[in-house]
């Protein structure tokens, strides 16, 4: 079985790499590494380093130049989103249509059947759920979440050689065994968003942003004005600028009056929400009674009933309903279902019929 391994040149995809090579002790199996440029690398490009990493345990490389689709399906519906009003994940469409999407598919024309990566999450067997993916060990980089919109038939062609190892552990293997990364510091939020400010990205852009508006309490009072909708995002205290007798928070959006939407912490927290574009990795019937979901990356499972609209082959929406209140959802963002292991069961995208 030969295995197509995406380096970045990060010190998790590096070690994956080798990992798998048998470099570390485990078993021994063909590899062959692919770097995708997903845009212009404007400091240091790591394809250097790279390629004289494969040389030194003799790995075939391969670059690809995927720029233009990553503007395509990840850059132009992330700003596309922001005109819009929504606060998107970029990194799950990018896990969804180009590392498990254009680079599965290379990697297969390559001759490669599985396709493994630097991603710390898990790939099991479940005696019902069939091939599925799990939480990783690490629950601090756990990246499971960011995979819930992944096909689920491309998952069984997906292995995760960091699923049950530490970012501790693996740097501190690394350092043992004298292997320099060629991208030795952690990779940014979003990786094409220069300094994680996607304020000054999508201003540079040229992108036509709404402009200001009315900040108004859930009562519709107009109380300030706000820079324009899609420099705010549900549950945002910070940066307000509003002088207010108690905390105030933004709780929604109104395009239609293009007015932000403030209250105070009574009036913040949410019982449901709802997610579209769904992607079911379990058939629903299969599904355990007790349920858990993400809709936040850094925010752990909470329990919540789960309901999906119509048949799992034509479902549209699923309608979530937390057992405890939380903060306001924010639409485009991912809704992840797990179950009580930390495997996946479905993902879609918040969207504002809540």
């Amino acid at each position: 079985m030969t295995i197509a391994v995406a380096v970045s040149g990060g010190v998790d995809s590096l070690y994956a790499l080798l990992s798998l090579k048998g470099v570390f002790g485990g078993p021994v199996h063909d590899v062959i590494a692919l770097h995708a440029r997903f845009r212009d690398e404007s400091l240091k490009d790591p394809v250097p380093g790279l390629a004289e990493r494969c040389r030194d345990f003799g790995i075939p490389f391969h670059v690809l130049d995927l720029r233009r689709v990553f503007d395509e399906k990840v850059v132009h519906p992330f700003m596309n989103a922001y005109v819009h009003g929504r606060t998107p994940n970029p990194c799950a469409l990018c896990n969804r249509h180009m590392k498990f999407g254009q680079l599965l598919d290379a990697a297969e024309q390559l001759g490669a059947d599985r396709l493994a990566t630097g991603h710390y999450a898990d790939v099991v067997e479940h005696p019902v759920y069939g091939s599925v993916l799990r939480s990783g060990k690490d629950v601090k980089k756990d990246q499971s979440y960011f995979l819930g919109l992944v096909p689920r038939e491309r998952v069984r062609k997906l292995l995760f050689p960091l699923a049950h190892l530490t970012k501790a552990q693996i740097r501190s293997i690394m350092a043992d065994h004298g292997i320099a990364v060629p991208l030795s510091q952690e990779s940014q939020e979003i990786c094409f968003v220069p300094n994680d400010d996607y304020r000054a990205f999508l201003t540079a852009s040229g992108v036509s942003l709404p402009g200001g508006g009315p900040m108004v309490l859930a009562d519709g009072h107009v109380i300030g004005k706000h820079k324009g909708l899609w420099q705010y995002t549900e549950g945002q205290r910070r940066g307000l600028g509003i002088a207010w007798s108690e905390p105030l928070y933004v709780i929604g959006k109104d395009r239609s009056r293009n007015a932000l939407i403030l209250g105070d912490a009574r009036s913040l927290a949410t019982r449901s929400c709802v997610a579209s574009h769904l992607n079911l990795f379990v058939p629903s019937n299969l599904w355990p009674n007790e349920l858990f979901v993400r809709v936040r990356y850094r925010q752990k499972a909470v329990p919540a009933e789960v309901r999906i609209v119509g048949s799992d082959e034509d479902a549209t929406r699923m309608l979530i309903r937390f057992e405890t209140p939380q903060i306001p959802t924010a639409p485009g963002q991912l809704a992840v279902v797990f179950d009580a292991d930390g495997c996946l069961l479905a993902g879609g995208i918040l969207c504002k019929d809540n």
